[in-house]
This record gives C-alpha cells, sequence and structure tokens, in this order.
C-alpha cells in the first residue's frame, strides 16, 4: 500500500506522522556545537533512529548519558556482531573493553558502514564519556564490564537451552535495562529498581528483535550468528535455517509461536516497572519501546511473513505510539489490546495453543487489575490492516 493509500486508510495518523517528521528535524538542528557532542548524536541517529527519537524525551544531563551509555555498548555490540573477527581477537577485547573506556589512545576498527565509523572514531564517545558525572561514569563502565564479559562467552558458547537463551539476552540486554535504572537514580528522577525487574525490561525487548529479526540474522555474510535456543527449534526441524524454506513453513510458524510465548513470561514484570516510575520523561522513555514491542509480537505471532522479510508495525501506528503513550493508563490500554490482537490470532491446533492463551490472560488481567483501563480499540482494530501489510523484503 502506498502512502496515500496509507493516509485514506488510516487519516488519524496523519497529524502523528507530521508530528514526528518535525520532531525528528528538530533532532537534526540541535545538534550540539562540540566535535564529540555532535559526533555522538549524529552516530545515534545514524545507527538507530528510534532511540534518537525516544531519548529526546530525557532532560539535557540524563539525555547525554544515556546517548553515551548506548553508543558505548553499541560499540561493545559491533566487536560482538563482527563474523569476520577471529575469535582468539574477539574475546580479549570484549573482555577488556570498559578499561579502555578511559584511553583516549585506543583503537579497534570493525564492523561495516556507520559502525565502522562509530569505532573508528570512538575517541570522540570516550571524550563525551570523560565529561559526565563520575557516578555515570561508574554505572557505565560496570555495565560495560559485565556486558563484554557476557559477551565473551557466548562468543564460544552456542544458544543450546532456554537458561542459555536467558543469560544471553541479560548480558546483552537485562544489564542494559540495569543500567538506565541505575542512571535514572543517579540523575535523582527514579528510585533504584530492583534488578529482576530492570532485567525483564531488556529481556522483553531483545527477545521480541531476536524474534522478528530470524531471516536477516539467518542470511548474515559472512556467516549467521542465531539466538533462537535449540531446546525450542529441535522440536521443529534438524537445523535451524530449515525454517526459511517453504516447504517447512508450518513447523517455523509453530516454532516462531513458541518463541513468542516465551517473550510473553516477561510482560507483567515490565508493567510492574513501569508503574513504579515517577517521572514523566523516563516514563515515556521507557514505556514507548515497550508498547512497541508488544506490538510486533502481536504482529509476528502465526506470521508466516517473519521468515520472508521484515515484520514491523506501520510507520503511522508507531507515530501514534509515541505522541500517545504518556501515562501508565495509556500503557494498560495498548498491552491489552495488543494482547487481544494476538490471542485472536491463536489456533488450536498450534502446539502451544493453551500455553500462548495463558499467558496472554496473565498479561490482560493485569492489566484490568489497573481499573484504569477504557479498551478504546485503537491498536486492536487496526492491527489486522497492519499484519497484512507491513513485509518488506530482506
Amino acid at each position: 500500500m502506498g502512502l496515500l493509500g496509507t493516509i485514506m486508510e488510516h487519516p488519524e495518523e496523519v497529524y502523528p506522522m507530521l508530528k514526528l517528521k518535525m520532531a525528528a528535524a528538530r533532532i537534526s538542528k540541535q545538534i550540539p556545537a562540540e566535535e564529540h557532542w555532535a559526533f555522538a548524536y549524529t552516530m545515534l541517529q545514524k545507527v538507530s533512529r528510534s532511540f534518537a527519537l525516544v531519548i529526546q524525551q530525557l532532560g539535557p544531563e540524563l539525555r547525554n548519558a544515556v546517548c553515551v551509555f548506548y553508543l558505548i555498548l553499541r560499540a561493545l555490540d559491533t566487536v560482538e556482531d563482527d563474523t569476520s573477527v577471529a575469535t582468539e581477537v574477539k574475546v580479549p577485547i570484549l573482555e577488556s573493553f570498559y578499561r579502555h573506556l578511559y584511553d583516549l589512545n585506543w583503537s579497534f576498527s570493525c564492523g561495516t558502514k556507520d559502525y565502522k565509523i562509530l569505532m573508528d572514531k570512538f575517541q570522540l564517545v570516550q571524550t563525551s564519556f570523560l565529561e559526565l558525572n563520575k557516578d555515570y561514569q561508574e554505572a557505565i563502565e560496570e555495565i560495560a564490564r559485565r556486558m563484554g564479559a557476557g559477551m565473551a562467552i557466548f562468543i564460544q558458547k552456542e544458544v543450546e537451552t532456554v537458561d542459555d537463551y536467558d543469560e544471553y539476552c541479560h548480558y546483552v540486554a537485562g544489564l542494559v535495562g540495569l543500567g538506565l535504572s541505575k542512571l535514572f537514580y543517579v540523575a535523582g528522577l527514579e528510585d533504584l529498581a530492583s534488578d529482576s525487574l530492570s532485567n525483564s525490561m531488556g529481556l522483553f525487548l531483545q527477545k521480541t528483535n531476536i524474534i522478528r529479526d530470524y531471516l536477516e540474522d539467518i542470511n548474515e555474510i559472512p556467516k549467521s550468528r542465531m539466538f533462537w535456543p535449540r531446546e525450542i527449534w529441535s522440536k521443529y526441524a534438524n537445523k535451524l535455517e530449515d525454517f526459511k524454506y517453504e516447504e517447512n513453513f508450518e513447523k517455523s510458524v509453530q516454532c516462531l509461536n513458541d518463541m513468542v510465548t516465551n517473550a510473553l513470561i516477561h510482560v507483567k514484570d515490565c508493567l510492574q516497572y513501569m508503574a513504579l516510575l515517577k517521572d514523566q520523561a523516563t516514563f515515556r522513555f521507557c514505556a514507548i519501546p515497550q508498547v512497541m514491542a508488544i506490538g510486533t509480537l502481536a504482529l509476528c505471532y502465526n506470521n508466516v511473513n517473519v521468515f520472508k522479510g521484515v515484520v514491523k508495525m506501520r510507520r503511522g501506528l508507531t507515530a501514534r505510539v509515541i505522541a500517545e503513550t504518556n501515562t501508565m493508563k495509556d500503557v494498560y490500554d495498548a498491552f491489552y489490546e495488543l494482547s487481544a490482537s494476538l490471542e485472536s490470532k491463536i489456533e488450536d491446533k498450534d502446539p502451544n495453543s493453551s500455553l500462548t492463551r495463558k499467558r496472554v490472560e496473565e498479561i490482560k488481567k493485569a492489566c484490568t487489575a489497573s481499573g484504569s483501563i477504557t479498551r478504546r480499540g485503537k491498536y486492536l482494530k487496526e492491527s489486522w490492516s497492519i499484519y497484512n501489510s507491513v513485509l518488506v523484503s530482506a
């Protein structure tokens, strides 16, 4: 469907899309003058446009800390993801990465495109890091240390069990949740959240990405790196790459639904974490990606297109989520409606249908227990049209 067709079918999304476009334009005009901060914010837009938008919810001091935190972890991720770097070279770099944050003479070139630029000019990120408050620096350094060590473990280890899967996701995303909670606390905006709730915030987002990105990851050159746990996928195929072939699509979708069902277990913790937030800017920063994640899972569930291309929420609906996620009531509404959308796609013949329904009912119960949802149908009535039109060829 072209842009005009989308506008005609969803006119309520025109204004949010215009607001989003204007916000993106403002970001470009607000790039700091100092070279190192200009690089940091420009690079943030290049490696994650969505994060660059969401981070604007935060005040200047915390925004700078979170920007640097994100870029440092993205650099770590670039080292981990570069399959052209030999394991014996990569592992010690991951393990010692946190120590190099203070060494402006250190460099390591890897990655491609914008990620290579990030690594080649990492000194500018380090310079920004060194200007942060010492408490911010210590929080970021600690997470970089733990993440690098965890990544090094999984460079040499396959994700075999669901426990391995949770452990890997903890290292690459749960620790991000712990780090952000610490930064919010250091900024004086929030109480220090529990590690378990913070971890779930990261795991829910990471598992959503791992599910959505199956085809991109399996086709990665020169070597694929996959994190679907063997304990799950081996119930449906002999090899993980078998899922991308049409003759296996029935089993592919069953495995996909199993993976989505696994991710849903983190939702109640995420709702609890967000309900405890006090600062409006921090709340929006945390809530918008979580609503996007449950929307993405609702689209991916029982959707064979995950194995043909990229499934994602329509841009107009994304704009609405950003504009209209302002209170915990908005979050409860979104999670109720989008989980109900997922529920409507469950088929009795699916091997995990009973467990999926149970997980969805737990989410809906958590939302209704708040006593604040209105179930306006804002997302539910539109999700099927999104579901039928979001395939982007890989």
